[in-house]
């Protein structure tokens, strides 16, 4: 049996991010792995797992750096939909399942907090600031990045691939 990506015709535009990390992950170097998956209306579109390059010291900050990643792969993204003369009808959608990440993208108080966050990391911040981006909560039973960033039972690795449109041949 071989495992697709099925295509949904539709006339939606919207952009969708679900970003993840799993905190501390990895036991050899405790480097968390981050992880996106973009949707083009309810297509997807775009996906990524990686481990992130320095170690993160809260779950916020591995949760933050997953979103930078969301953030400049849906701008990417977004570049290439306005050269293909796509329209954007909004702001891309970012969803997360950390709340303190969330809260970060538009509360510049948290700030004296999260000096370790690196400078780089903060351009998410600029582009919700901008409305160029909106990010938004996602609860951790709904966030389809999971299956990119953290082991899984069967039935959640099922209820997955019908969310990314995976499709058996």
């Amino acid at each position: 049996m071989t495992t697709g990506l099925k295509l949904h015709r539709s006339t939606s535009t919207v952009l969708s991010v679900f970003t993840n990390a799993d905190w501390a992950g990895c036991a050899d170097d405790r480097r968390s792995t981050g992880g996106f998956v973009v949707f083009l209306g309810p297509n997807l579109i775009s996906w990524s797992a990686r481990k992130q390059p320095t170690v993160s010291r809260s779950s916020t900050e591995a949760e933050y750096k997953a979103l930078a990643n969301g953030t400049a792969e849906v701008t990417w993204v977004q570049s290439v939909l306005k050269e293909l003369g796509v329209p954007q009808p909004r702001p891309p959608i970012l969803w997360c399942d950390n709340l303190s990440a969330t809260y970060l993208t538009a509360n510049p108080v948290f700030h004296a907090r999260t000096k370790h966050i690196e400078v780089d990391f903060h351009f998410v911040r600029e582009k919700v600031a901008l409305g160029a981006l909106d990010v938004r909560f996602v609860s951790s039973a709904d966030q389809v990045a999971d299956a990119f960033t953290k082991p899984a039972t069967k039935v959640m690795l099922e209820k997955l691939r019908r969310n990314l449109n995976l499709v058996a041949s």
